[in-house]
Protein backbone atom coordinates (compact mmCIF):
# COMPACT_ATOMS: atom_id res chain seq x y z
CA UNK A 1 0.00 0.00 0.00
CA UNK A 2 2.99 2.10 -0.15
CA UNK A 3 1.56 3.75 -3.72
CA UNK A 4 -1.35 6.50 -2.89
CA UNK A 5 -4.75 4.84 -4.67
CA UNK A 6 -7.63 6.41 -6.35
CA UNK A 7 -9.75 4.93 -3.77
CA UNK A 8 -12.66 6.81 -2.03
CA UNK A 9 -12.45 7.39 1.93
CA UNK A 10 -15.61 4.95 1.76
CA UNK A 11 -13.90 2.22 -0.65
CA UNK A 12 -11.10 2.34 1.52
CA UNK A 13 -13.08 2.14 5.01
CA UNK A 14 -14.85 -0.64 3.37
CA UNK A 15 -12.17 -2.51 2.39
CA UNK A 16 -10.51 -1.89 6.50
CA UNK A 17 -14.08 -3.28 7.41
CA UNK A 18 -13.40 -6.46 5.04
CA UNK A 19 -9.58 -6.87 6.69
CA UNK A 20 -10.68 -6.79 10.10
CA UNK A 21 -13.94 -8.81 9.71
CA UNK A 22 -11.07 -11.52 8.24
CA UNK A 23 -9.94 -11.54 12.09
CA UNK A 24 -12.71 -13.03 13.09
CA UNK A 25 -13.59 -15.07 10.10
CA UNK A 26 -13.27 -18.69 9.61
CA UNK A 27 -10.87 -18.10 7.16
CA UNK A 28 -8.34 -16.60 9.70
CA UNK A 29 -5.14 -18.23 9.57
CA UNK A 30 -2.12 -17.10 12.07
CA UNK A 31 0.04 -17.50 9.32
CA UNK A 32 -1.42 -15.13 7.11
CA UNK A 33 -2.30 -12.38 10.34
CA UNK A 34 0.71 -10.64 10.33
CA UNK A 35 0.50 -9.92 6.50
CA UNK A 36 -3.33 -9.14 6.83
CA UNK A 37 -2.23 -6.73 9.90
CA UNK A 38 0.08 -4.93 8.35
CA UNK A 39 -2.45 -4.08 5.37
CA UNK A 40 -4.81 -3.26 7.48
CA UNK A 41 -2.54 -0.78 9.19
CA UNK A 42 -1.62 0.71 6.19
CA UNK A 43 -4.99 1.51 5.13
CA UNK A 44 -5.60 3.06 8.16
CA UNK A 45 -2.71 5.51 7.82
CA UNK A 46 -4.15 6.14 4.16
CA UNK A 47 -7.62 6.98 5.30
CA UNK A 48 -6.21 8.80 8.39
CA UNK A 49 -4.20 11.84 5.76
CA UNK A 50 -7.33 11.53 3.10
CA UNK A 51 -9.09 12.34 6.21
CA UNK A 52 -6.96 15.65 7.36
CA UNK A 53 -6.80 16.46 3.95
CA UNK A 54 -10.51 16.48 3.93
CA UNK A 55 -10.74 18.06 7.21
CA UNK A 56 -7.81 20.99 5.86
CA UNK A 57 -9.31 21.35 2.44
CA UNK A 58 -13.03 22.40 4.59
CA UNK A 59 -11.28 24.90 6.41
CA UNK A 60 -9.87 26.68 3.30
CA UNK A 61 -13.11 26.95 2.12
CA UNK A 62 -14.70 28.25 4.87
CA UNK A 63 -12.42 30.30 5.78
CA UNK A 64 -12.81 31.58 2.61
CA UNK A 65 -16.72 31.70 2.90
CA UNK A 66 -16.29 33.89 6.14
CA UNK A 67 -14.31 36.34 5.10
CA UNK A 68 -16.64 37.22 2.38
CA UNK A 69 -19.21 38.43 4.04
Amino acid sequence: MSEKSNKTVQEQLSELSELVAWFQSPAFKLEDAFDKFKQAEALAEEIEKDLTKLKNDIKVVKKKFDTED
